[in-house]
């Protein structure tokens, strides 16, 4: 069965952006975008707030002559999979794949997650808070940047509580910490 993923990549002390919504301090390098792109092969479709859409829609035309492999394969990954942006303001799409939902409905993606062959994963803090508050997140990937902003976009937002179990845990050279944990239910 599917599973509903939430993924992000954080500072250290929790958030995705900082005040000036900066993130390429978060920047992954090859090592950990090749084990980001290995979690992300499970994943046939993507649950999207409108920010983080925008940022991501890239993946569909960018040039990748000349680029690493670990980003050909990611764009890879990215064209093959679904994708559903919530939002209210967004009139249009110029991704392949894509739909528009104007409101997060927890039975849905309910009805979504339990008929689908691949997991979902779900991208936005605003957007995972729904999910987590309906309980529906079942995993989270949490990659810790070694950074500490002070401020910005929480990765979580604070009105959202969940008790976590650590299921796995993996450093690398850059000093990215991942940590894979399941929602205990």
């Amino acid at each position: 069965m599917a599973k509903l993923i939430y993924s992000a990549l954080m500072s250290l002390d929790g958030y995705i952006a900082d005040r000036d919504g900066n993130f390429d301090w978060a920047e992954p390098d090859e090592e950990v975008h090749a084990f980001i792109n290995d979690l992300e092969r499970s994943v046939g479709t993507y649950l999207l707030g409108r920010r983080t859409y925008e940022i991501l829609r890239v993946w569909e035309t960018l040039e990748l002559e000349g680029e690493p492999d670990v980003m050909r394969d990611f764009a890879g990954i990215w064209r093959a999979a679904d994708k559903v942006v919530y939002s209210t303001t967004l009139s249009s799409v110029d991704t392949a794949r894509t739909t528009i939902e104007r409101r997060f409905d927890p039975d849905a993606v309910r009805e979504l997650r339990d008929a689908a062959e691949l997991d979902l994963g779900i991208g936005g803090p605003e957007l995972a808070a729904h999910a987590f508050r309906a309980g529906l997140v079942e995993e989270c990937h949490l990659f810790l940047a070694p950074v500490v902003i002070g401020g910005g976009t929480r990765a979580i937002p604070d009105d959202v509580r969940v008790e976590l179990e650590l299921r796995d845990q993996r450093s690398f050279d850059s000093g990215m910490v991942f940590l894979h944990h399941l929602v205990r239910r």
